[in-house]
């Protein structure tokens, strides 16, 4: 763990949000931020002042070096700064006026969104895995899209 040569301690601020005390130095509001968050979620976690932009303080090598209390706070902020709910079955794509309307089922519920079609709004990471980003920034995942209908894979051929 690079952290400027100080013990890091992290916390839970008065407000809910994740605090982190450097050696002498208190901050009451940090956020944390995946380096590699596809391919290592779990490793190299940028500790910043504030937003994203703010400026970092360490980075933390693997948060399985961390005590489960301190791993704990870590991942619950990473959860809230990286939703992420992964699509099980889609129902309909509609593609209308340069958008295409996805009706989905994601492990957290049913979902509608757009995607504008002239963007590069779907990710391919692997060759099963996707990432589709809609007209709001809000990030879908395909963990396999082996996994879906040969229907459903079709309707997926117009984005790959």
């Amino acid at each position: 763990m690079e952290d400027k040569n100080k013990a890091l301690t992290f916390f839970e601020s008065e407000g809910g949000f994740l605090g982190v005390k450097i050696g002498s130095e208190t901050y009451d509001r940090v956020r944390t931020v995946r380096l590699f968050p596809f391919t290592d979620p779990s490793k190299y976690i940028s500790i910043r002042v504030g937003n994203d932009m703010g400026e970092e303080l360490a980075v933390i090598e693997d948060l399985a070096g961390l005590l489960p209390e301190q791993r704990e706070l870590i991942e619950r902020d990473l959860d809230l700064n990286y939703f992420l709910p992964q699509i099980k079955e889609i129902l309909s794509i509609k593609d209308e006026y340069g958008y295409a309307y996805f009706h989905v089922i994601t492990d957290k519920g049913p979902v509608r969104f757009a995607i504008n079609m002239g963007g590069t709004n779907v990710t391919k990471l692997s060759e099963t895995r996707l990432i589709i980003t809609d007209i709001n920034e809000n990030r879908f995942e395909v963990r396999d899209v082996t996994k879906l209908t040969k229907k459903e894979q079709r309707k997926l051929d117009l984005f790959l």
